[in-house]
């Protein structure tokens, strides 16, 4: 079940999903006012698009609700794909291991996402996904899972266009990262990630990513990332933090050009 898939992560990485004695102790009543909020987010999240409430209403019924938090292990990558993964709440950084070892920021899931999407012909995860802050999901193991794709098939096709939108943004990704300099690059990836995990914060909205994860998003090093971020705090419209970076003035990062040579 989806509960046992997440206790195994734990123990295969360490750190993952905390065991528990009791964990429906930690599964949320879907049969309660909170099934009014699960059904606000299968709204508005692309995976159901187009599904009408009352299947809404069904396959909702079919999840497990549950807290994870900060810093735990989702899934490892070469893990098999045991279940699917929605964030009502929270963020998750996915990450992948080069051949020497080294960590590597890929990809961010933010509230509304399914965190897990692989195509079906894939035999495990092609990278590790990790809480940012305390996140709150609901989960279909996978076998219920492909029962529910065969009832309703809106949401495999609802799976390929997201997964077809992702590779879009990774090909721009790579365009980028061939033909622009250091500021657009890190401004069109701050640009995204507004829209993915940006979060209220005092003075605009907060990004929770490190500069060196900035980096790596970006293809730079973190000595450039600081540089760049530096000449914007200057000028006003982005303050650099420890954890994360605040943006005043997300308008500024549309109209940036190649003025910070790098």
């Amino acid at each position: 079940m989806a509960s046992e898939y997440l206790r195994g992560a734990a123990r295969s990485s360490g750190s993952g999903v905390s065991p528990s004695n009791n964990s429906s102790s930690h599964a949320l009543s879907l049969v309660s006012p909170n099934m009014a909020e699960h059904l606000v987010l299968m709204c508005a999240s692309a995976l159901f698009a187009g599904l009408e409430e009352r299947d809404c209403k069904e396959i909702v019924s079919c999840a497990r609700a549950r807290v994870i938090a900060r810093d735990e292990l989702l899934f490892a990558q070469g893990q098999p794909v045991r279940s699917l993964i929605l964030l009502q709440s929270g963020s998750v950084k996915h990450t992948q291991l080069s051949s020497s070892g080294n960590e590597v920021l890929l990809w961010m899931s933010g509230t509304g996402d399914a965190v897990n999407l692989e195509p079906e012909s894939a035999c495990g995860h092609t990278c590790s996904a990790r809480a940012v802050e305390r996140c709150k999901v609901l989960v279909w193991e996978y076998n219920r899972l492909q029962t529910l794709l065969g009832q309703y098939p809106l949401i495999r096709k609802n799976i390929s266009h997201i997964l077809a939108g992702r590779l879009h943004e990774l090909e721009e990704r790579f365009r980028e990262m061939a033909t622009e300099k250091v500021a657009k690059r890190l401004a069109f990836t701050l640009l995204r990630l507004l829209k993915r995990v940006g979060k209220p914060a005092r003075g605009g909205m907060e990004i929770s990513l490190t500069r060196e994860e900035l980096a790596q998003m970006t293809g730079t090093t973190l000595f450039t990332i600081s540089r760049v971020l530096s000449a914007w705090a200057e000028k006003g419209f982005v303050e650099p933090r420890r954890q994360g970076v605040v943006i005043s003035d997300p308008k500024k990062l549309e109209t940036i050009g190649d003025e910070i040579d790098i």
